[in-house]
């Protein structure tokens, strides 16, 4: 996948910048990236309790660190070959 993706959905989400993380969530080719930004947008939205939410948080930020960090073993492996 696109690392740049990754890297715009964490600034995306550490800036609060929540309509540039939807058109993310539209334009990427990770439909798990995907799912993980639907699923916290709508618990940032709609959801009354903060746990919910933070839990949903956590998962998007979970799982942005595991696909960079399998993105960048990637680029290592096809650099060295």
């Amino acid at each position: 996948m696109n690392k740049v993706d990754y890297d715009r959905a964490l600034y995306y989400t550490h800036r609060s910048e929540w309509d540039n993380l939807l058109i993310l969530m539209v334009r990427t080719k990770d439909h798990f990236l995907s799912k993980k930004i639907e699923h916290f947008l709508h618990a940032y939205n709609f959801e009354h309790d903060y746990t919910v939410i933070e839990n949903n948080l956590y998962s998007l930020l979970r799982y942005i660190d595991h696909a960079n960090d399998n993105v960048c073993e990637t680029d290592i492996h096809t650099t060295i070959m």
